[in-house]
């Protein structure tokens, strides 16, 4: 998609034909040639095609580019049990439940996100089916359309997670409505699921163009919407349904996982494949010096497979990668030539901050200490070491070029001048509380998914904030464990650690799963090694229905804000107070727990 770019202005007048008409009668009445409205804005099949591409860019921003405000760092999982925020960062917090309230903005921006999006793939798919409009033939008609309709189910799909049964809109709306009436959960995934199985023979099975979507998408979702499905059954009481739900998960599993077109990445590939990582070249004053301390220090670090997943240039489909099934399309000349937003600022809004709390032995914001990181939202014990604990050298995800715990001391004075700085002197422990508080949740490994060690534009003028590099959006082990999740929920749990143990033997693990040890637990302290900083962990955590997400984030939290305050159980977000209160004509309820 890097050689289509989006023509800004044709979908900022296409998006201002979906909000409210306009109630001044004498505008209206003048009806000048140039107003345009859903049918004459569009002449051509490129123009629809922009739509869909501006479909694409919004979920870009949406997962990858996000702006940095509170909504974006709660939707990246903020207040789940993997990520909480630094002392310097607590008026951020979103666990705690004295003040998190359904009038909270972070509910209501993520929610109405959702339906801008559906919006537009609803004018896409209006577009589409003008008689004016001339297509080169009816398959890129309807791939057009294919891509529309998933973008549109993607978004249930993600409500569903987060919010349960939600209004079902597939028509363009030009006018004011207060009458929209919520669904079931059960049945906002069946539309996702009716809308993804419909377009399955519309889809490419694999295309020349990264970052558009391909067959193994829809797939993929589908595994995860009918495990949703079965988990609504289940808890609605009928098993029976619940396992015929489990089964066609596993067997949309089955096609992407055990098909030919997607495999993991077992031996080094792609940009890197034949370098380690080095942290310690800071700039060329202190290369010198850098290269006597650090190899000393027993350096370099070694490169693995996994390092190479996340190395720049190595992301999509195209370029070898066996396990990219849809990811989001990042450019640096785009950057540089148009608004300045095609980047991750993953160094700046999740990396660590040494160098306040340790700056007596490390400081900078260089690649040695993980970049210019403002912690944002931070990793929490139980994300850098409990799901380590006992294996912390067999584990290639836990592996220093991917996951990296040992810092040398950089600053001249420092006893730990050019030595690994100890993790209990990084902590500051024996100190007062606040001292320690400060240093744990500013101070942590660093991911090599968030930082590098070679940024890209220093000469241009940039800082080490941020990435430019492609973005994963969905990747085959997310495949893998929701077919393993599948298969734990059938009953099977023999076939659910063999699953899991895909991803251990490819991480070269000295632990291996057995199927006793299968439980929910299990699966998601896998998911958290595997796709730490990928996955959307609310997601995750409230599609599991129960009191799973309640549970986990009272224990593993690093606040005590979720222990004192959260005495309510829920497995849904609360539908905005404001979407209820201005849906006027019909009288919409709010989730259990949030009355």
């Amino acid at each position: 998609m890097k050689n289509k770019k989006i023509n800004n202005q044709f979908v900022l007048l296409l998006s201002l034909l979906l909000l409210a008409g306009c109630n001044d009668a004498d505008f209206l009445t003048e009806k000048p040639e140039t107003f345009y409205t859903v049918d004459n804005a569009f002449s051509t099949s490129e123009q629809v095609d922009q739509v869909v591409i501006g479909c694409y860019a919004h979920i870009r921003n949406m997962f990858a580019m996000g702006e940095e405000n509170n909504t974006f760092f709660v939707f990246s999982g903020n207040g789940t049990d993997m990520y909480d925020v630094a002392t310097i960062r607590r008026g951020n917090r979103f666990n705690d439940y004295g003040i998190i309230t359904p009038s909270s903005n972070e509910f209501n921006n993520n929610y109405s996100h959702w339906y801008q999006l559906i919006a537009k793939a609803n004018l896409a798919l209006y577009a589409a089916n003008l008689p004016n409009i001339e297509w080169g033939s009816e398959e890129e008609k309807a791939y057009t359309m294919a891509q529309a309709r998933f973008f549109r189910a993607f978004c249930y799909r993600n409500l569903g997670e987060l919010y349960g049964g939600v209004p079902i809109v597939t028509e363009v709306t030009t006018t004011p409505r207060y009458d929209f009436e919520r669904t079931s959960r059960e049945q906002t995934y069946q539309f996702a699921i009716d809308e993804m199985e419909a377009i399955l023979n519309d889809l490419p099975v694999t295309t020349p163009i990264a970052g558009r979507l391909v067959k193994g998408a829809a797939q993929h979702n589908l595994c995860q919407l009918y495990l949703n499905k079965g988990i609504a059954l289940e808890e609605a009481g009928q098993s029976g349904e619940a396992k015929i739900a489990y089964e066609k998960a596993i067997s949309y599993g089955n096609e992407v996982i055990d098909g030919p077109v997607y495999s993991l990445m077992t031996e080094r590939f792609g940009t890197r494949k034949d370098e380690n990582p080095d942290f310690y070249f800071a700039n060329s004053e202190a290369k010198q010096t850098a290269d006597r301390l650090y190899s000393a220090a027993g350096y370099p670090i070694k490169g693995n497979v996994y390092w190479d997943l996340f190395q720049k240039g190595n992301q999509d489909y195209q370029s070898g990668n066996k396990e990219a099934i849809w990811v989001a399309q990042i450019d640096y000349e785009a950057f540089k030539a148009e608004d300045g937003m095609s980047k991750l600022p993953y160094s700046r809004v999740y990396g660590p901050v040494f160098r306040d709390p340790m700056s007596t032995h490390l400081t900078g914001t260089l690649e040695d200490v993980g970049g210019r990181g403002i912690v944002q939202m931070m990793p929490t014990i139980y994300t850098r070491d409990i799901i380590y604990e006992g294996k912390w050298g067999e584990d290639m995800r836990n592996s220093e070029a991917v996951f990296r715990r040992t810092f040398l001391g950089n600053v001249e004075s420092s006893a730990y001048f050019g030595k690994p700085v100890p993790w209990n002197v990084i902590y500051k422990e024996g100190q007062s509380q606040d001292a320690v508080d400060a240093a744990v949740t500013q101070c942590y490994p660093v991911s090599c998914k968030i930082s590098t060690d070679k940024y890209t534009g220093l000469t241009d003028g940039q800082n080490r904030s941020n990435l430019y590099r492609d973005e994963y959006l969905i990747r085959l082990p997310e495949t893998i464990l929701l077919r393993a999740e599948a298969k734990m929920r059938n009953g099977n749990n023999a076939g659910a650690a063999s699953d899991i143990n895909l991803l251990r033997n490819r991480a070269k693990c000295g632990y291996m799963v057995q199927a006793a040890d299968v439980n929910v637990d299990l699966i998601l302290d896998e998911r958290a090694r595997e796709l730490v900083y990928e996955e959307k962990r609310w997601n995750t955590l409230l599609r599991m229905g129960g009191t799973v997400a309640v549970d986990r984030i009272k224990k593993y939290a690093y606040w005590d804000d979720p222990r004192v305050t959260l005495t309510k159980n829920f497995n849904l977000w609360p539908i905005p107070q404001i979407v209820i209160d201005t849906n006027k004509d019909i009288a919409m309820s709010q989730n259990p727990g949030w009355n």
